[in-house]
């Protein structure tokens, strides 16, 4: 039996959208208009509490979102300048993360759907970061078909970005994500977590030529990426190193080699992603890893040399955030979608492509007003 929280219809322009997302290790509260201003962007860090650990303890995360959810999203609605009742939608993160923090967000969204009378938005934190780069004021909005390169702690995925709730998934990782393999590679060099900026920051201290390292599945047929083995790597050439910490030059050798050898095999797998997408208007780059100034600077030479863009959202909106959030809930509803049923579940694992969405296309759903 279907349950939906009350439909304010028609969603316009003027409309108010509250999303939360909670798929990790940041708790995120945004208010966005119908129009994709947006009103309140707040974001809730949870290193401090990690660090300890060397990386994300799933129990730990889950206790964290529960703790600040509730006076984040009462903040959030302060600085837009809202009470609960001027909501017309509430989004919420529901998948693809880690299925405790999924569950504190979605649950307290459905909540306050129930009580507000807002219409809730199940949205997938893999969708949201494929349509962050449309949303207003951030420059050019990039026109379907565009190339999808997500590569983030969790994901690493080439997706044809074909529409709204349209999506092709052409590779992805075999094993690692490019995001774990860097905190891996710098817990390996004995840096702090997190571990990717640390790494990016060592690496330009070190010489790239000094180890050789295998570039994984390059020059092969496919968009799929791999990077266990190029951990493995330099796993056995740090075990080779005198006991102890390593050495600040050769921990620097090791991070830049590292680092090219990443760089080199995501440039060859954008490069076979765009021959199998020649129709694509131009390459978005999103997630964590798309912070990486060595990345950003090789996927845009490749796409470049196709005579394409590359674009990417400021890097606060590259990271996990509630505002692409809501904002994918707002390009859902201006796509037809008349909001989801409040019975839904969390999912864990959540590929892009592996159904089609929820929504049924009523394009009288958004007006603008």
């Amino acid at each position: 039996m279907e349950r939906k929280a009350g439909n304010r219809a028609p969603f316009g322009t003027a409309s108010l959208v509250l999303a939360i997302e909670t798929s990790c290790d940041e708790t995120a509260c945004a208010v966005l208009d119908g129009a994709g201003a947006i009103r309140a962007e707040l974001v809730s860090s949870q290193i401090a509490d990690h660090a300890p650990f060397g990386g994300v303890v799933p129990e730990i995360a889950a206790r964290a979102h529960l703790a600040v959810l509730p006076g984040m999203a009462k903040a959030a609605l302060e600085a837009a300048g809202a009470r609960p009742g001027d909501l017309a939608a509430i989004a919420a993160t529901v998948g693809p993360g880690l299925i405790g923090g999924l569950i504190v967000g979605a649950n307290f969204a459905k909540g306050m759907a129930i009580a507000t009378g807002a219409t809730f938005y199940a949205i997938n934190h893999l969708e949201a970061h494929a349509l962050t780069a449309r949303l207003p004021g951030l420059g050019t909005v990039p026109a379907f078909p565009y190339m999808l390169l997500l590569a983030s702690g969790g994901h690493t995925a080439l997706i044809a970005v074909e529409g709204v709730g349209r999506y092709r998934r052409l590779g992805t990782t075999l094993d690692d994500a490019a995001g774990e393999a860097f905190d891996k590679v710098a817990k390996l060099l004995g840096l702090d977590y997190p571990g990717g900026p640390a790494l990016e920051r060592l690496a330009t201290e070190g010489e790239a030529a000094r180890f050789t390292l295998p570039r994984p599945l390059l020059g092969r047929p496919g968009c799929d990426f791999s990077f266990s083995g190029l951990k493995t790597a330099v796993a056995q050439i740090a075990a080779r190193q005198p006991p102890g910490a390593l050495p600040r030059g050769l921990a620097a050798d090791l991070a830049a080699s590292f680092q090219r050898a990443v760089v080199e095999a995501m440039a060859d797998r954008l490069a076979h992603a765009l021959v199998m997408m020649p129709d694509c208007t131009c390459v978005v780059v999103a997630g964590g890893v798309a912070a990486n100034g060595a990345i950003r600077a090789a996927l845009a030479m490749v796409a470049s040399a196709t005579g394409r863009q590359l674009m990417a959202p400021p890097l606060r909106l590259c990271t996990d955030n509630a505002v692409m959030v809501a904002w994918a809930a707002i390009e859902r509803a201006r796509a037809g979608a008349s909001g989801d049923d409040l019975g839904v579940r969390c999912r864990p694992r959540w590929p892009l492509d592996a159904a089609p969405q929820t929504f049924i296309a009523d394009k009288s759903n958004f007006v603008s007003v």
